[in-house]
């Protein structure tokens, strides 16, 4: 199968384009209605949980839609970028059965929530919890207008839960609420929720957080990094396959840039700059930053590439081979295009961008608009397309693994 599905090692046509050998994809799954995000289960390799942006999970086993895992359907606001836009897994999930959603509430404002897993294969729905937020202890993140909802949720490699939001809305953030101290808008968030379960806010502060104790007026002590303008999907490069345990941010940009932002591990308290700066270019200049330096990103692309980036995961899978290990791999929502680049780390741990190349054509026409990447238990790259499929990114020149976990079914 895997020889039929795309053992296109397409020649280059363009610049940033080059013949890819071992280099492909088939459709690992399918039939969802606009997925978002595709999450491996920690406790089942043949398992993922795939989130749809109306409001529900679906679980897929070997490659099979199977039931669904939760159902929130009621709850969300979904459409346009509003819905039910991340998920994440608790690093103690399998004895926890702790996991953490992102979604649009009816009101139009963005919610946290904690549920607690019923069964391998469901959630258990009355057990929802909203995170309460700040002083005031405010069950929701509010949001001024429709568009610009961050999305993502993951956990990093010292165990906290990181939140991207976006910037509340418009264009050009009229509130300049990237830069407000003040505001959860904009920013990246970092919050210990390994609590009990009757923690009345459902978190803590971890202590080393980089404004706690800060000089910013009305500075909120869950701020990790300030200046961001829609991070929609964010990555760790993962320390259990042997990455860094880098941040790496895909920020969707305006009118000009999109950008990929570069944190070495536990280097937070960074101002990315919006939206005094686009990228790496001036922006909307009339009120100052809330701090600087400003940080410029390590990569980005204009309009003749592509005009929402989504952000993708640094490769540290075995299947592809020694030649993309420790690449980025990331896409353009509205251009239907995915590239990788290298990544070249200096004596600090920052990183500099290099070698761009396009895998569009290697990955065939089951390829679309990609709203999320993912990987598997392995490592190995999936690629969410928001028309409903779920690619797996394969070396088309491997024959195909052994089937696993058969069993015998009786009518």
């Amino acid at each position: 199968m895997r020889a039929l599905v795309l053992a296109i090692g397409v020649l280059a046509l363009c610049a940033g384009v080059r013949a890819q050998p071992g280099f492909g994809a088939y459709v690992y799954a399918s039939g969802f209605s606009t997925p978002i995000a595709i999450v491996q289960d920690p406790t089942d390799r043949f398992v993922q949980f795939v989130v749809e942006q109306g409001g529900r999970i679906r679980v897929v086993r070997a490659g099979m839609i199977v039931g669904d895992f939760l159902d929130i359907r009621s709850v969300v606001n979904a459409g346009g970028e509003r819905g039910l836009l991340g998920m994440a897994l608790a690093p103690d999930y399998a004895s926890s059965g702790r996991f953490y959603v992102k979604f649009t509430n009816i009101n139009g404002d963005n919610v946290v929530s904690r549920f607690l897993r019923a069964s391998p294969v469901t959630a258990d729905p009355g057990s929802r919890f909203d995170l309460r937020w700040g002083p005031s202890a405010i069950p929701f993140l509010a949001q001024p207008f429709s568009n610009h909802n961050g999305g993502n949720l993951a956990f990093g490699p010292d165990g906290y839960l990181y939140i991207g939001t976006g910037d509340g809305g418009a264009g050009n953030d009229p509130g300049h609420r990237a830069q407000n101290p003040a505001e959860f808008l904009g920013k990246m968030l970092r919050i210990d929720v390994n609590v009990p379960l009757n923690h009345p806010a459902g978190y803590g502060y971890p202590p080393d957080n980089p404004f706690i104790g800060s000089s910013l007026p009305g500075v909120q002590w869950e701020i990790w990094d300030f200046g961001l303008r829609n991070p929609w999907r964010y990555t760790f490069d993962d320390v259990a396959l042997g990455g860094t345990g880098a941040l790496i941010i895909g920020d969707v940009g305006q009118s000009g840039f999109e950008e990929i932002d570069y944190e070495p591990r536990g280097r937070g308290g960074r101002n990315y700059g919006w939206r005094n700066r686009e990228g790496a270019h001036d922006n909307v200049t009339d009120a100052p930053p809330a701090f600087q330096p400003l940080t410029d990103p390590i990569f980005e692309y204009g309009r003749d590439y592509g005009g929402s980036i989504t952000g993708g995961y640094v490769y540290r899978g075995k299947e592809l081979g020694a030649a993309y290990q420790g690449r980025y791999f990331f896409a353009d929502f509205s251009a239907g295009r995915v590239w990788s680049i290298a990544l070249t780390l200096d004596g600090s741990g920052n990183a500099a961008a290099s070698d761009r190349v396009e895998h569009t054509a290697a990955l065939g026409p089951a390829l679309s608009n990609v709203s999320s990447f993912g990987v598997d238990a392995d490592g190995e790259l999936f690629i969410v397309n928001y028309s409903g499929s779920i690619l797996k990114v394969v070396n088309p020149s491997l024959p195909p693994p052994p089937p696993t976990g058969l069993r015998i079914v009786r009518p």
